[in-house]
């Protein structure tokens, strides 16, 4: 992973330009927090309630057999982060090591989606992280039709709760669930979608990118245009809702 961290330091670099020349030297640790904090926006409001009314929704699906994926879990992944982030990262589901820690993205793929949130100059534990599904499919199998609509309706209620600025869609699965479509995600990636008013910006999935490096470039400009989302409060132009 050199490779890949010389190239986002160069490119940011490059991306910052407009900044130095505005006076801004660097983006301040933990930005993401203090705008949450100054927020007057909609986006704010409620903010006391949020980590209650997760722990509430985690409780309700702690234990659930409603589709097929319970029979072989061993922790249900919810969630991870902030409950009153501006951005959230929605994956596919939990694999190996997400179903024995119980927490998204703790993998390889997790450490991958890590480095890139920091070279934004974000921190891991100022997003929230979740998945499509909240338990893991055999195999690390895509989750089926069926298993999708059992469990969609929790993750759509964990966004409701957050009321992010910006959703990061991480692959397929993520994105066409949210936008309700069958669109690969090459063609659903480099513009800006919506989900119930909430911009959406659609990537390939960490676990993909590890397969295929090359495709790491196209995910950092996703990535830029997921920060530069977040930057103007979330009202972006070329929004699509979905």
């Amino acid at each position: 992973m050199k490779g890949f961290s010389e190239e986002i330091l160069r490119e940011l670099k490059a991306y910052c330009k407009g900044w130095y020349k505005a006076g801004i030297t660097a983006v301040p640790v933990g930005v993401l927090a203090e705008e949450s904090n100054n927020s007057g926006d909609g986006y704010s409001s409620g903010r006391e309630e949020r980590p209650e009314r997760l722990m509430a929704l985690a409780g309700r699906i702690d234990g659930c057999t409603r589709c097929r994926l319970h029979e072989g879990r061993k922790n249900l992944v919810f969630g991870d982060g902030n409950p009153c982030a501006e951005v959230v990262f929605v994956g596919e589901g939990p694999g190996h090591d997400e179903d024995l820690q119980g927490k998204p993205f703790v993998g390889q793929a997790g450490r991958l989606l890590t480095r890139m949130i920091e070279a934004l100059g974000w921190r891991r534990e100022d997003v929230y992280i979740c998945n499509v599904v909240k338990c893991r499919p055999p195999k690390n199998r895509t989750p089926r039709a069926d298993e999708i609509e059992i469990c969609s309706p929790f993750l759509f209620e964990q966004l409701e709760i957050i009321r992010p600025r910006v959703i990061c869609a991480l692959g397929s699965c993520a994105a066409q669930t949210l936008l309700s479509t069958k669109l690969p995600i090459s063609r659903l990636r480099g513009k800006i979608n919506a989900w119930r008013g909430i911009p959406v910006v659609a990537t390939f999935h960490p676990a993909y990118l590890l397969r295929n490096p090359a495709e790491k470039r196209r995910a950092w400009e996703d990535f830029l245009r997921l920060y530069d989302t977040w930057r103007v409060g979330g009202k972006p132009n070329g929004v699509t809702e979905a």
